[in-house]
């Protein structure tokens, strides 16, 4: 390292300095406000654009009743195709939703598997594949149901999933592996609401 025993020597190691590299940190300036500014802009755009979302969604939301015209219907299904983001798996649950009231459990089944491939968030997915385990089996589709509740992962719903799968293993007509998926389920503490009802469960098993 050079030891410089004067302010001029000082002063003309900086000028050579700058005069060997002043280009090269001029361009490395001017990238760095570049990016700054770049990721400022796109902050803003994708604040700007999930706040647009969220108004949306919640329009088309609340008019996605279950009494809802086509016009409404279909204008829900726009927003759920042009949005794959969290949004358009709500909407597209929201469909499930409005065909399952109807009975149409193949279309549900359609909506929510659109609906997972919208999202990467571990736990509204959890909460799409219940649902679609539920659709499943209320159109008959037993092994799918039971295939479905294996992409439950988080254990904050695993209680959740057993007490589906107790109801997928009673429909097929083993008692014993509904008991056991019962008792598994509120071995994880759920709450009190659903504990009382894997206890109803239990009971009928019983009796």
């Amino acid at each position: 390292m050079e030891v410089y025993s004067s302010e001029n020597e000082q002063r003309e190691a900086l000028v050579r300095f700058f005069a060997d590299n002043g280009k090269a940190l001029v361009i490395g300036v001017i990238i760095g406000i570049a990016a700054l500014v770049g990721w400022r802009y796109w902050h803003n755009h994708q604040n700007d654009s999930m706040m647009k979302s969220s108004a949306a969604w919640q329009q088309v939301n609340t008019a996605l009743t279950s009494d809802a015209d086509q016009q409404r219907v279909d204008a829900a299904q726009k927003f759920a195709d042009s949005n794959n983001n969290n949004y358009g798996a709500l909407t597209s649950m929201d469909l499930a939703r409005f065909y399952a009231e109807k009975g149409d459990f193949a279309t549900a089944e359609k909506q929510l598997k659109k609906a997972l491939t919208q999202t990467k968030e571990e736990n509204l997915q959890s909460l799409i594949n219940l649902r679609l385990a539920r659709v499943q089996l209320q159109g008959k589709n037993v092994d799918g149901a039971l295939t479905t509740l294996a992409g439950v992962k988080p254990a904050a719903w695993s209680a959740l999933a057993d007490d589906v799968r107790g109801d997928a293993q009673l429909i097929k007509g083993d008692n014993q592996a509904a008991r056991d998926a019962y008792d598994k389920a509120l071995k994880a503490n759920p709450p009190q609401a659903l504990q009382a009802l894997l206890r109803m469960k239990l009971n009928n098993l019983s009796s």
